[in-house]
């Protein structure tokens, strides 16, 4: 069966760590969507690492990891991540699989990003910039590259008529930016590429769940990012809730078994978008600074706010949750006060349904406040030593969002992590 792992707020939910946690217990990790956007945190060796398209089960030896058909992958963020991984001793030749289906991220997709951002003035949705976006479109729009096609004598001039495409697209955009460079590092990391385990990841998949393997598929972003049921238009370019594990990585419904939702103790955002539970105030830039909260790929400080449940148990209805992980839950150890939104107010009404468009929506939080539990958290290893106002405060969320919390995250070590 598959398991899958995925987040639940906008993002930035602390993944990384917990598939890593989990890792052992699988023999293969994939990433079934998302692009380089991804900033998974792992400490290895108490060295600070972030991941931004390898699976998080790179750091296990006998772990086979795989980027999915799902994935668009950046060949030059994939050649830098995998020396950075090399000088742990680790060698991705033996344990890093590739669909050939994966699409490709080229240098014009990142140009094309930069171009929308700039014409839209204002009303930017706060892309990453690297490309995620075009690249996805060209996969919709039937022009895309994909790792298969480096294999081809053709795909120099595959990528030339690509890119010149793309070219229409920026003089439309009045746009212009010298990419003789970025294409010079793109190819040397397409050789690299070449070098990897090219594979028919669907028929490895189902061969290796076949053989009694263990999968865990791993997402990236979060649920509120979803393409289809996030924040749109501030969303991703891709299906990021479990459903798309099925068409990023070649399985069918009737093996997916657990699926593990990530939240924080509270909500956080990077970029543009609703985000209804935001503290523009004291209160929130505390949040930002006891939970370092600032993006691992762009190094943007996260917008902060309490927990939403409103919005968490949408995620948890849609991705069908059966045990949630909390994380960050340290954070609120200084806390005298801890809220929850249990309700929007939309024009003087409660809901407790997320609205079809969040943008340009004046949604007030109904809030329900709790006791801090006013301890230092990070030591606790066991569920039985956790204070009592913790436990009131998962209760309450495990009986709302009507899945429970199994896995309490205190700290950013591999070890600091409760069993609940």
């Amino acid at each position: 069966m598959v398991d899958v792992l995925l987040g639940l707020q906008w993002g930035d939910e602390g993944k990384g760590k917990i598939v890593d946690y989990f890792a052992p217990k699988y023999d293969i990790i994939a990433r079934f969507q998302g692009g380089p956007n991804a900033g998974h945190t792992l400490y290895v060796n108490g060295q600070k690492m972030v991941l931004h398209q390898i699976p998080s089960g790179i750091f296990h030896q006998h772990i086979v990891n795989v980027i999915g058909n799902g994935v668009v992958l950046d060949p030059v963020t994939l050649k830098r991540e995998c020396d950075a991984v090399a000088a742990y001793g680790i060698d991705v030749r033996k344990n890093l699989f590739i669909s050939q289906r994966t699409n490709l991220i080229v240098p014009t997709h990142r140009a094309l990003d930069k171009a929308s951002e700039l014409q839209k003035g204002d009303a930017k949705i706060g892309s990453t910039l690297k490309g995620i976006g075009p690249a996805y479109m060209d996969k919709t729009g039937r022009n895309a590259l994909r790792v298969g096609d480096i294999l081809s004598p053709s795909f120099d001039a595959q990528y030339k008529e690509l890119r010149a495409k793309h070219q229409t697209l920026l003089n439309n955009f009045n746009f212009s930016e010298d990419i003789s460079a970025s294409e010079q590092e793109f190819f040397e990391a397409i050789e690299f590429l070449r070098t990897l385990n090219i594979i028919n990841c669907e028929y490895f998949i189902n061969k290796s769940l076949a053989e009694g393997k263990k999968v865990l598929a791993e997402g990236a972003q979060g649920s509120m990012l979803d393409i289809d049921f996030g924040t749109f238009p501030f969303v991703t370019s891709s299906n990021t809730i479990s459903a798309g594990v099925c068409t990023g990585l070649g399985v069918s419904p009737k093996q997916i078994n657990e699926v593990l939702g990530v939240t924080k103790a509270y909500c956080t955002r990077v970029g543009g978008g609703p985000f209804p539970t935001e503290l523009n105030d004291a209160t929130g830039e505390e949040l930002r600074r006891i939970g370092s909260e600032f993006g691992a790929t762009t190094g943007r400080p996260r917008r902060c706010g309490w927990i939403d449940l409103v919005a968490l148990k949408f995620a948890c209805m849609i991705n069908g949750v059966t045990q949630l992980i909390m994380t960050k839950a340290d954070v609120l150890d200084s806390f005298d006060t801890l809220n929850v939104c249990t309700a929007y107010k939309i024009n003087g009404q409660e809901h407790t349904e997320v609205p079809f468009q969040m943008s340009g929506v004046d949604i007030d939080p109904v809030w329900k406040s709790f006791s801090g539990w006013k301890i230092d958290s990070t030591s606790i290893k066991v569920a039985g030593s956790l204070p009592e106002t913790m436990t009131t405060y998962i209760d309450f969320i495990n009986k709302y969002v009507g899945a429970p919390v199994k896995y309490v995250s205190n700290g950013p070590g591999r070890e600091q992590i409760v069993a609940i």
